[in-house]
């Protein structure tokens, strides 16, 4: 059963503006004005590139963990695209997101794919 205060984005744009003003600026901005009760940021694909290489993208990862966002990425992309140890250094959990992703589905979890 789906839990209508928890969101979760699926961010697979690896475009710098949209991270900073979307995916960073709605997750925080969902936990501190009280939009959502619960957000989980599921970074798949290129976004992880952009983690690896550009030092103020981690800056925004580290403002919503402490914002209180669940950051975690897909472990095959974070291994593929060299960013696992990236991630991990920042506490961002790194797991294989495919079977979650498809019980999320399934189950008609709330999810915002930027």
């Amino acid at each position: 059963m789906a839990d209508s205060e928890h969101l979760y984005m699926l961010w697979t744009n690896g475009n710098r503006v949209t991270a900073e003003k979307m995916v960073f600026m709605y997750a925080i901005n969902s936990l501190i004005k009280g939009w959502w009760g619960k957000v989980t940021l599921i970074i798949w694909g290129d976004p992880a590139r952009l983690v690896r290489d550009e030092p103020d993208i981690r800056e925004k990862i580290k403002e919503a963990i402490e914002a209180g966002v669940h950051v975690t990425a897909c472990k095959a992309c974070a291994d593929q695209l060299g960013a696992t140890e990236v991630f991990e250094a920042l506490d961002v959990e790194v797991k294989y997101w495919g079977e979650p992703l498809t019980e999320l589905l399934k189950n008609g979890e709330t999810l915002l794919s930027v």
